[in-house]
């Protein structure tokens, strides 16, 4: 099974080691959502490396969480449960969540 707190950690420390930025949060925003870009690009393009582009965004993803003192495993977990519960209507062909 993953641990993803001890990859958030292993993300941090890589960036620490390496000299990569950890305090510039606006910047690593912008990283990530420039691995998520790249990523729709292989994908658009039918690309080999997709793979590699999605692992990208996660890594990025990760040590962002790290950053900024998330435990981005906890808020999944969490989410995921509220989304089980959410409750979906389709009105006029368009899916939404419902309200209440």
């Amino acid at each position: 099974m993953i641990d993803l707190k001890q990859l958030q950690r292993e993300v941090y420390q890589n960036k620490v080691e390496k000299g990569f930025n950890i305090t510039d949060i606006c910047r690593e925003f912008c990283y990530l959502q420039g691995e998520l870009a790249e990523a729709f690009e292989a994908y658009d393009r039918r690309e080999p490396g997709l793979g590699e582009e999605l692992a990208d965004v996660a890594i990025y993803l990760l040590g962002l969480a790290e950053i900024l003192h998330v435990d981005l495993e906890s808020e999944i977990v969490r989410k995921i449960e509220i989304n089980r519960k959410r409750k979906y209507v389709t009105e006029n062909g368009v899916l939404k969540k419902a309200e209440g």
